[in-house]
C-alpha cells in the first residue's frame, strides 16, 4: 500500500480583487504614514508595498480605478523610502506614543512588553496609531492653511503689483495726450491774450 503524501497541495497565487483597490483609494494619505512601524527599513518598506502593489497592478487589476491606486501606493512608498522623511514620521511616533503614555498616567520609559501596557484597551499599539493619526493631520491642516495664507499673500501682492501697472499705464496716456494737445493749448492761449490786447486797445480809444 502506498504511502499516503503528507505534502500540502501548491496554494493558488493570490488573485486581485476589487476591494483591494478601493481599500488603497479609501485611505488618506496619513493612513500610510502611520501604519509603518518605527526603525523599518527601506528594504522592509519596498517589500511590504511591492507585495501590496501586486493586487492593485493596473496590468492584473480589473478595477477602472487601479492606476490612481497603483500610483497612490507608489507615492505612498516613494515617501517612506525616503530617509528624511521616515525620519520624520519616526519623531511624530514617538511623539504620540508619549502623548498617549501621558494621558494614562503611565512614564514615558516604560517598553513596549511592560506589564503594566498588557492590559490596556484599545492596546497602546492602536492608541499610538490613532494618536499618530491626529498629529499627522494637525500638521497637514497646518500646512494647507500656511498655504492658503501664502497663496493669498501673493494674490494680494499680484494684486497691487497689477494695480501699479496700471496706474503707470494711465499716467504714460494722460503724459502722451498733454504732449499731443500741447500746440492746440498754446494757440488757444495766444488767442486768448490777443483778445484781451484787442478790448484793451478799444477801451483807450473810447475814453
Amino acid at each position: 500500500m502506498a504511502e499516503a503524501s503528507s505534502s500540502k497541495p501548491p496554494q493558488k497565487p493570490a488573485v486581485p480583487n476589487a476591494d483591494d483597490v478601493d481599500k488603497i483609494l479609501a485611505q488618506e494619505e496619513s493612513a500610510f504614514k502611520r501604519d509603518m512601524e518605527p526603525g523599518v527599513t527601506e528594504a522592509e518598506i519596498k517589500k511590504r508595498y511591492r507585495t501590496l502593489s501586486l493586487f492593485i497592478h493596473p496590468d492584473k487589476a480589473s478595477h477602472p480605478q487601479a492606476t490612481e491606486a497603483f500610483d497612490k501606493l507608489k507615492k505612498a512608498e516613494s515617501d517612506l523610502s525616503n530617509k528624511e522623511k521616515r525620519e520624520e514620521l519616526e519623531a511624530v511616533h514617538s511623539q504620540a506614543r508619549t502623548l498617549v503614555l501621558k494621558s494614562l498616567s503611565l512614564p514615558t520609559t516604560l517598553a513596549d512588553d511592560d506589564p503594566k501596557l498588557q492590559s490596556l484597551q484599545p492596546g497602546l499599539k492602536e492608541s499610538v496609531r490613532q494618536q499618530t493619526k491626529e498629529l499627522l493631520i494637525n500638521e497637514e491642516v497646518r500646512r494647507r492653511t500656511a498655504l492658503k495664507l501664502n497663496l493669498a499673500n501673493e494674490g494680494l501682492e499680484a494684486k497691487r503689483k497689477e494695480e501699479e501697472v496700471l496706474q503707470r499705464k494711465r499716467k504714460a496716456e494722460e503724459d502722451k495726450l498733454w504732449e499731443e494737445t500741447r500746440e492746440q493749448r498754446v494757440d488757444s492761449w495766444r488767442s486768448f491774450t490777443s483778445g484781451k490786447k484787442k478790448k484793451k486797445a478799444k477801451t483807450n480809444v473810447l475814453g
